[in-house]
C-alpha cells in the first residue's frame, strides 16, 4: 500500500493520480504520464449540460483528502426555514470563500465564511479542478458531510443572484458513492402538488428525457453547467444503502 501523505501536503493533479493500470509505457518500457480522460457529457437541452468525470481522481489520494477534510473541518449542523417551517438541515456543512464576497444566505441561513487559508487542502483540491477545467474561476466553496443514508438534500437549484444567471458549479465527491438526481423544473401546478418535496425519495424512470441519475463515487467530479440551475433541479436523496460517510465540495462564483 501506498504511503501516506502528509496532512497539508499538495493534492496530486488528478492526470498523474489515476490508478497505476492505466499508466502507460514509453519507448524503451518506461512508464510515461497518462493523459486524463476526457469527461462524460451530459447536454440536458435549452443551454444546459453536465460533465462527470468517474475518476477526476486516484482512490489514495482521494482517501488522504477525505481523512482530513472529516477530521480537520468545523462542520455545523445549522437550523433551516423550509416551506415555513423551522428544522435541522439533514447534514453537515462549512462554508469557505475570498474576502470581500456577498454574503452566501439560503434557507434562513447565512454560513459564517470561512478563508481558504485555513484549509490549505481545499486550496489544492481547488487548484486541480481548475486544471481539469481550463477557463473556469471558482471564488467559493460550501462543503457538506452525509454521514449516513439518512442524510440528504431534498430538491432544489442553486440560483441564487449571488452566483449570476449561468453559475458553474463543480462538485467533488469523497467516500461512501450517493445517488445524485437531476429533473427539470416543475411548473408551479407540480410543486404545489408535490408539497415538501418527498418525492425525492422515489426512483427516477430511467426513460424519462426530463430526468437523470448520476451515482457519484469516490475520487469523481461532477459539473453543471450553462442554465442548469435555472431550468433543472437536483438531489441527494435518502439510501438505506449508504451507511458510510460522503463529503461533498461544490465549488462555486460569486458574482463581485
Amino acid at each position: 500500500m501506498a504511503s501516506r501523505l502528509r496532512l497539508g501536503q499538495p493534492v496530486p493533479n488528478p492526470a498523474s493520480t489515476l490508478d497505476p493500470e492505466e499508466a502507460n509505457e514509453g519507448e524503451g518500457g518506461e512508464a510515461r504520464k497518462p493523459e486524463p480522460k476526457p469527461p462524460e457529457v451530459t447536454n440536458l437541452g435549452g443551454g444546459s449540460e453536465v460533465l462527470h468525470f468517474p475518476r477526476f481522481m486516484a482512490r489514495e489520494a482521494a482517501w488522504e483528502v477525505f481523512e482530513e477534510l472529516d477530521k480537520r473541518i468545523p462542520w455545523t449542523r445549522p437550523t433551516i426555514r423550509v416551506f415555513g417551517r423551522s428544522s435541522v438541515q439533514p447534514r453537515d456543512t462549512c462554508y469557505v470563500a475570498d474576502e470581500g464576497l456577498t454574503d452566501l444566505k439560503y434557507s434562513g441561513h447565512q454560513p459564517r465564511a470561512h478563508s481558504w487559508d485555513e484549509f490549505p487542502v481545499l486550496k489544492d483540491v481547488l487548484k486541480a479542478v481548475h486544471e481539469a477545467l481550463p477557463g473556469s474561476y471558482f471564488n467559493s466553496l460550501l462543503l457538506n458531510r452525509y454521514k449516513a443514508g439518512s442524510d440528504y438534500v431534498s430538491w432544489h437549484a442553486d440560483d441564487e443572484p449571488l452566483y449570476g444567471p449561468t453559475p458553474e458549479i463543480a462538485s467533488v465527491t469523497f467516500g461512501c458513492e450517493r445517488e445524485f438526481l437531476l429533473r427539470k423544473k416543475p411548473t408551479k401546478t407540480q410543486a404545489v402538488a408535490a408539497g415538501s418535496g418527498e418525492s425525492v425519495r422515489k426512483r427516477l424512470k430511467i426513460d424519462d428525457p426530463q430526468q437523470h441519475s448520476f451515482l457519484l463515487k469516490h475520487g469523481s467530479l461532477l459539473v453543471m453547467r450553462g442554465y442548469t440551475q435555472r431550468d433543472w433541479q437536483h438531489s441527494v436523496p435518502k439510501r438505506a444503502k449508504a451507511a458510510s460517510t460522503r463529503i461533498n465540495l461544490t465549488f462555486r462564483h460569486v458574482l463581485s
